[in-house]
């Protein structure tokens, strides 16, 4: 596969599909009248179903797995992975503390392994072909998340992961995005140059969207969302600061679609990007 270096291309990816109904109305609105070409499925989240439902009648939606292992609901009964879940099912907040638990204890490490097969386990029984993979809260920085998601993954036919790799990332995330690029091409999976959404996550409006096209780097970049047709806590506990809704009409703006059509460049899902097969890879991975 060429370097990504090599191509130019755009992929605007709306997270959090499932999370909720309003989120689902969004994504549908914004690819069907908007400029949205994928979306990342939280598969254990409480409107999922209504999200599968709503990508099949999108056949040029992209789809991908949103992996879930913090702040958000579990896949399996928490009989089955106490030590990652709280009373309720859901994972907590503390990604420091849970990275080292990943890293150091076995135990943990075996039911975090359950949890990761069982979402992919849940994406591949959509039916839905599986344009990508990224994780909530970009935990699939930590190294070993990252091992389990490229074997398990495999098995699913795994082609593309994102790289959480915006412009001016702080110097002590840079090592983690070069050792998690140089892990995906070992692994011969594509992933983008460079993402936009991470400094104005749950704030990109029509002005930051627009600004963000008018200094789109070379090779490919993914721009993130976080679209829903209400804004509210409702949505999340977590985004209560979150305007949802100003990133949908940012998605459906004329203004920016004319601007991204100026560009010229190709768009669609990574598989449209980096022209992948849905076929079952061959990779070599690396622990």
């Amino acid at each position: 596969m060429p370097p990504a270096t090599a191509r130019r291309g755009l992929i605007v990816t709306a997270d959090d599909f499932g999370l909720h109904s309003a989120v689902n109305e969004a994504v549908e609105l914004a690819h069907r009248d908007g400029v949205l070409t994928a979306a990342s499925l939280m598969v254990g989240a409480p409107a999922a179903a209504d999200a599968v439902a709503r990508a099949r009648r999108l056949p040029s939606l992209r789809v991908g797995l949103h992996l879930v292992l913090a702040d958000g609901a579990a896949v399996l009964p928490r009989t089955q992975i106490p030590a990652l879940v709280d009373a309720d099912g859901r994972f907590g907040d503390r990604m420091a503390r849970d990275g080292v638990r990943f890293f150091f204890l076995p135990a943990v490490r075996r039911q975090l392994e359950a949890e990761i097969r069982a979402q992919f386990e849940a994406y591949t029984a959509t039916g839905l072909p599986l344009d990508h993979v990224n994780a909530h809260k970009h935990f699939h920085l930590h190294p070993t998340v990252l091992s389990l998601i490229l074997r398990i993954g495999r098995e699913h036919g795994l082609r593309a992961v994102r790289l959480p790799a915006e412009a001016g990332a702080p110097a002590l995330l840079r090592p983690w995005l070069q050792l998690l690029a140089r892990r995906l091409d070992k692994a011969g999976i594509a992933h983008n140059d460079t993402v936009v959404g991470i400094e104005h996550s749950g704030g990109m409006n029509e002005a930051v969207l627009l600004e963000a096209l008018h200094r789109l780097p070379a090779g490919v970049t993914e721009i993130y969302l976080h679209p829903a047709t209400a804004s509210s806590s409702v949505i999340a506990a977590s985004m209560p600061e979150y305007r949802h809704a100003d990133e949908l009409a940012a998605l459906l703006s004329p203004r920016v679609r004319a601007a991204i059509e100026g560009l010229g460049i190709p768009r669609g899902g990574f598989c449209d990007i980096f022209a992948l097969s849905h076929e079952p890879s061959r990779m070599t991975v690396s622990s």
